[in-house]
């Protein structure tokens, strides 16, 4: 019988899977591929990911892989590696972001369809008007296996917590799983409004700047209260328990 898991470790990886189903229930995964993977308490710099070759449906706490900041695999319960491609992207912002806990990346097709559009995100809508000067954008380069393009990556990112990679996907980071998670859930609404709003082809009520960014600012409000712990993360424990009635075995 395994050892008992630390119970921090355990946390992050219950919330970790948690979020591998999610994503997967609200249909923004890409069959085996795109990746969330999170940092693990301790000084080691180590960090969770999916299994290669498993749908994301078929995540749980217990069978996610553990690597170092390379991508070597230091735990592999499934006993298939990793995607190192998936771990290029990963492994530079948690590198390079202390505060990046979390990263979660998706190809959906309202998100690689905003990725591909000049202007990218609209700030036409409450849930888009959130990300209002608070988005980064990166070229694409091909796909994500030279790990020169790590600097680049990480370079556009700034300190930011949402980006846009050109002709590719989304990407958000989370001081928390939970927090990487509500924001590309938020994201992709964002997306999938653009491209609506597009098609209907009707005249817009365009939002002023100002509206905007104090909308974005009351966003980030908030998302600083969570964060710190003052606030309860009402959201992310609802999700979850969504997850309790129809997939419970993400825990195991």
């Amino acid at each position: 019988m395994p050892s008992p898991r630390d119970p921090a470790e355990q946390a992050v990886r219950v919330d970790l899977a948690a979020a591998y189903r999610l994503i997967h229930r609200l249909g923004l995964d890409d069959s085996i591929y795109t990746h969330i993977s999170a940092r693990l308490p301790g000084p080691e710099h180590r960090f969770l990911i999916n299994p290669y070759g498993l749908r994301f449906e078929e995540v749980t706490a217990g069978n996610l892989v553990t690597v170092d900041l390379d991508g070597r695999v230091i735990d592999d319960p499934y006993g298939h590696g990793i995607n190192p491609a998936g771990f290029t992207i990963h492994s530079a912002i948690h590198a390079a972001r202390e505060d990046a806990t979390c990263v979660l990346h998706t190809h959906t097709v309202a998100g690689v369809a905003v990725s591909c559009q000049e202007e990218g995100l609209l700030p036409l809508n409450q849930w888009s008007m959130q990300f209002t000067d608070r988005i980064a954008y990166h070229a694409y380069e091909g796909i994500a296996l030279d790990l020169d393009e790590r600097e680049r990556l990480v370079a556009d990112l700034g300190d930011r917590f949402v980006m846009i990679l050109r002709n590719h996907g989304l990407l958000t980071c989370g001081r928390s799983v939970g927090e990487a998670f509500k924001l590309m859930h938020n994201m992709e609404r964002s997306c999938r409004t653009q491209l609506a709003i597009q098609a209907a082809g009707a005249p817009l009520v365009r939002p002023s700047a100002a509206i905007a960014r104090k909308t974005a600012g009351q966003y980030a409000s908030f998302g600083e209260k969570v964060a710190s712990g003052s606030l309860a993360d009402a959201e992310w424990e609802a999700f979850k328990r969504m997850l309790e009635r129809s997939d419970p075995d993400y825990k195991d």
